[in-house]
């Protein structure tokens, strides 16, 4: 269940995050709600990640929060802001998400 529960605070990771991106592309009052969502969403995610850190080793718990974060921020940038996909780009998000596994394997 506490790999659920990081799981879901990471996700929660990657929608701060996407608030900030386009928070910085709104005008107006939009702003206020993607500075909003941001806040929402990072409440979330660190309470998410505290109730996870209590059962895990607290640098596995990090590193794969960081990790998903991370993969789904590229990802997000990739397919919602434009961002480049190039090879490398993807072969090492492929990489993260290996050491992100791997992690989770050897975790007890």
């Amino acid at each position: 269940m506490n790999w659920i529960i990081l799981i879901i605070a990471g996700l929660f990771e990657v929608a701060f995050a996407s608030c900030l991106g386009k928070a910085k592309e709104a005008v107006g009052n939009e702003v206020y709600f993607w500075y909003g969502g941001f806040f929402v969403s990072l409440t979330i995610s660190m309470v998410l990640l505290m109730k996870a850190a209590q059962s895990l080793p607290i640098g596995t718990a990090y590193a794969v929060w960081t990790g998903i974060g991370a993969v789904g921020t590229a990802l997000m940038g990739i397919f919602v802001f434009k961002d480049p996909a190039s090879f490398w780009r993807i072969f090492f998000l492929l990489t993260l998400i290996g050491s992100i596994i791997g992690l989770k394997s050897v975790s007890h």
